[in-house]
């Protein structure tokens, strides 16, 4: 997720944009000028056949849309719903737009605020205070701040189930902070013009110590209310944790013990301190939270250090944002005075500065230990969380598995979230068990830790292709003259360096990823890119085909779209697809660029959240900056068809692409209308379907603050019908 509003103080809207490279726009040119000539000529009427050729229809069920999950093999640790079907058309009342400070739901259900920032979890710590700083340390055991991607585990017996529904562990992440819901008496920052550039603005450590307490994971555990409505939070639970940017974590695959992640804290090069920005979450096959780093680079400065690195070095900083004399994004945690750390190098490993003699004397490393897939065991209270870097360095938005079978690898999904960068899967070497359901962390070094990463490339005829990020193949050796790539820990740790080599398409910011379970095809949403056909490196082609300019706002894809692809004969270990968008997100009004035909029902913009329910339900959230005069960000429910649906069209830029069919009020509507200010983020559902849990990020004006008071909390809204049904009954026929 990406902050667009620019109320808040710290600069999380700050969207890192570091690929310097054209590599796949050159093929793109080279495509038009081939292909333009013949694809234009039968202008906006020309049917997706013709544009695409004889491409089959790949990785879809000839059974209807509306088939039941009939049992858990091709789900595993996600519940089957016997005959329960997904809805054949949306037949609740389309919430209106709202730009409120208080949320809207469908009629006939109610939405209610729990587990704001500074719930305790356990006895002993005061409820939280209005205009009133909390103490840094009591954080370790309340609510973080920012809460996004989350998961409900299904829980009977003091273990795992994925079917029970009295009684779970609602486990969340907390992406970021707001400086003014954290210290409403101001963010209080030192200057000191005599220092370097990265030090000349200071801050508390009692401040910072809060922030870092107020960043990663919460589990939580959750009771069946008395009234069967929802639930409440079991108070004093010995599941109830929190895991911040402070509890060690361990490094597992190919990168642990690589020199690139070595650091003071542990010169082997096994453990690192701190899971941080996480964002978007995911949920693995045989039962455990899968939690992302996403923006990590904003919590850390980088000096002037060029001088003693390597090119290929300073490269693979620079290729994530960090540059020399870099100060972070406003977090400033490197900056509190050593003198008031508790323990030592509480600040300075957040300055990846090479100072010392190798890098066992400083944190030089320290930034190359963050941005991982980092799988955590919520019914394991003991256990470390555990950074899988098979799947690769980057900025992760989620992760979302493809459906299992047995006797064949686990796939996972997963998008770069900055403008320009890539979508990637990841293929196991160890094949599908069953038996691995409930295995916990071991069945995660089984599946996570050994394995084949991928990104993606979508060609210009709605063809796509994966190529291998594996050392020594598609040119990732020594040789490569911008990053020599030495080994598959170099791959790993500058993922997106491989992926500039091979070829990778640039993506509109490429965020959550989902799986149908209905027709096994992949969804992706791609929020926004400014650059889209503004910047040369940025060209529009055929899978991010929109650059516009609306009233008074700047030309690029302002609004965002969803791709979605089918693999090659349904297999998710494929190395080909077919492509197209589903959903070219906008508001109603903007003809020239309503490929999708939406109205003021069902009209949106920059999708951003993503979440196919096991009935086959997608539900789309919005972080978004560009409509939010009409309306605050939102959640939707839609019935996506299948890769093919639609037609060919072209854009008012003159890129031809192919759009899935016409929206309707039929296949997607607006369910849910956040407070004024604030992006919707994270979503899960109880296993029975009757409790709908999402989440509010810095929320405007009073919401989520205690009675009388006046500083925004976010929080987690739940969502039962008033009847006590299932979520969406009213659709079903």
């Amino acid at each position: 997720m990406t902050l667009l509003n620019n109320k808040q103080p710290l600069a999380h809207e700050v969207v890192e944009d570091s690929n310097p490279t054209d590599n796949i726009d050159f093929q793109t040119i080279i495509s038009r000028r081939l292909n333009r000539r013949s694809i234009l000529k039968g202008g906006t009427g020309l049917t997706a056949a013709a544009f695409f050729g004889a491409l089959p229809l790949v990785g879809c069920s000839d059974d209807d849309d509306s088939s039941p999950i009939k049992n858990t093999d091709n789900n595993a640790a996600i519940p089957a719903q016997g005959d329960l079907k997904r809805p054949e058309t949306l037949k609740f009342t389309a919430v209106a737009h709202s730009t409120a400070e208080t949320m809207s739901v469908a009629a006939g259900y109610k939405a209610e605020i729990i587990l704001p920032l500074g719930t305790p979890l356990i006895s002993g710590i005061d409820d939280w205070k209005d205009n009133r700083e909390q103490s840094a340390e009591s954080f370790e055991w309340r609510m973080g701040d920012n809460h996004d991607g989350m998961w409900f585990f299904g829980k009977k017996g003091g273990a795992y189930d994925a079917k029970a529904a009295e009684n779970g562990l609602l486990v969340m992440n907390h992406e970021y902070v707001n400086s003014n819901e954290l210290s409403p008496f101001g963010y209080h920052v030192i200057q000191d013009n005599n220092a370097a550039p990265i030090f000349k603005n200071r801050r508390l450590a009692s401040d910072v110590r809060r922030e870092v307490n107020c960043h990663g994971v919460a589990v939580v555990e959750m009771k069946r209310r008395a009234d069967g409505m929802g639930y409440e939070m079991v108070p004093d639970s010995k599941y109830n944790r929190r895991l911040t940017s402070s509890s060690t974590a361990q490094l597992t695959g190919p990168v642990a013990g690589s020199d690139l992640v070595k650091t003071k804290f542990d010169p082997t090069g096994f453990q690192t301190r701190g899971i941080n920005n996480n964002c978007g979450a995911g949920l693995s096959p045989w039962g455990t939270y899968l939690t992302t780093e996403e923006n990590f680079l904003g919590v850390f400065a980088r000096g002037q250090d060029a001088s003693q690195l390597s090119d290929g070095q300073n490269y693979g900083r620079e290729r994530y944002g960090a540059t020399e004399d870099f100060p972070g994004w406003e977090y400033l945690w490197h900056t509190p005075e050593a003198k008031d750390a508790k323990i030592a190098d509480e600040f300075s490993r957040w300055d990846m500065t090479a100072v010392g003699t190798s890098a066992a004397d400083d944190y030089r490393n320290g930034f190359n230990t963050f941005g991982y897939i980092t799988e955590i065991d919520p019914f394991d209270q003991n256990s470390m969380p555990q950074k899988r870097t098979a799947l690769g360095r980057f900025a992760h938005e989620n992760c979302a598995y493809a459906p299992v079978e047995q006797g064949k690898p686990v796939v996972f999904y997963m998008g770069d979230d900055a403008r320009g960068e890539y979508i990637y899967k990841f293929v196991s070497k160890a094949i599908w068990s069953n038996s691995d359901i409930g295995g916990g962390l071991k069945a995660g070094d089984k599946y996570l830790n050994d394995g084949t990463l991928y990104v993606a490339i979508f060609n210009e005829d709605g063809s796509g292709e994966w190529k291998a990020l594996v050392h020594s193949q598609n040119g990732l050796d020594a040789s490569n003259t911008v990053l020599p790539f030495n080994g598959q820990d170099e791959v790993l740790v500058f993922a997106r360096a491989a992926a500039d080599v091979v070829g990778a398409t640039k993506m509109d910011r490429p965020e959550w990823v989902s799986v149908s379970p209905v027709t096994g095809e992949v969804y992706v949403t791609l929020t926004n890119n400014k650059y889209r056909g503004v910047r040369e490196d940025q060209p529009v082609s055929a899978s991010n085909p929109r650059s516009y300019q609306a009233g008074e706002k700047a030309a690029g894809n302002d609004n965002g779209h969803i791709i979605r692809w089918a693999e090659a004969g349904g297999d998710h270990a494929a190395m080909s697809f077919e492509w197209d968008i589903y959903l070219f997100a906008t508001p109603y009004d903007l003809t020239a660029e309503n490929l999708s035909q939406l109205n003021d029902s069902n009209d949106l913009s920059s999708p951003d959240g993503l979440y196919f329910d096991p009935r086959g339900v997608l539900w789309i959230q919005t972080d978004d900056g560009a409509y939010t005069d009409t309306s605050s960000c939102m959640l939707l429910a839609a019935l996506p068809g299948k890769v093919s649906d639609g037609t060919a069209i072209t854009t008012s830029a003159g890129q031809q692409t192919r759009v899935g069919m016409p929206a309707s009020n039929d296949n997607i509507k607006r369910f849910f209308v956040g407070p004024e200010g604030c992006e919707v983020t994270g979503i899960t559902m109880a296993p029975d379907f009757k409790t709908l849990f999402i989440n509010i990020q810095h929320p405007g004006n009073t919401w989520g603050a205690i009675a009388g008071g006046s500083t925004p909390r976010s929080a987690t809204v739940m969502i039962t019908r008033e009847d006590g049904d299932v979520i969406l009954a009213e659709s079903f026929v």
